[in-house]
């Protein structure tokens, strides 16, 4: 079965959302859906684990999650800005950075975004107000 993050990459799939930066080793792309504040930064190449990473994707994936995180708080205002680094599922490297909007009742799970009243928004909009934040 192909790599559905390569498949992303190359604008194919269900996994393709609005690419918010991107250069050689990665890219930063908003989860597709109106759920505003769930973005991927994944590599461009196909490598499993944070260990496989070379020195410099490392780099490049923890100052695009550092600034995605900042530019969600600035941006959205949430309770908080989460990140996990998750990749059983799907064998390429990607690191979730998301939101938990206020007002989000008690009992929903840290990773659970999708709750009946989540707040919905004009993702591409919002991704155009983000993507500043990396010119900066």
């Amino acid at each position: 079965m192909p790599c559905p993050i390569c498949a992303k990459h190359s604008g194919t799939g269900p996994l393709v959302g609005p690419v918010i930066w991107a250069d050689e080793l990665a890219v930063v792309s908003h989860r597709p859906g109106a759920f505003p504040g769930y973005l991927f930064v994944e590599t461009r190449r196909h490598v499993a684990n944070l260990d496989g990473l070379t020195e410099a994707e490392a780099l490049t994936v923890a100052r695009a999650a550092w600034v995605a995180a900042r530019a969600l708080r600035a941006e959205l205002d949430p309770e908080s800005v989460h990140s996990a680094i998750a990749g059983r599922a799907i064998a390429h490297f990607h690191q979730h950075v998301f939101v938990r909007h206020r007002g989000t009742p008690a009992e929903v799970g840290w990773m659970d975004v999708d709750w009946p009243g989540a707040p919905r928004a004009d993702v591409d909009l919002l991704c155009g107000r983000l993507s500043a934040h990396f010119a900066r």
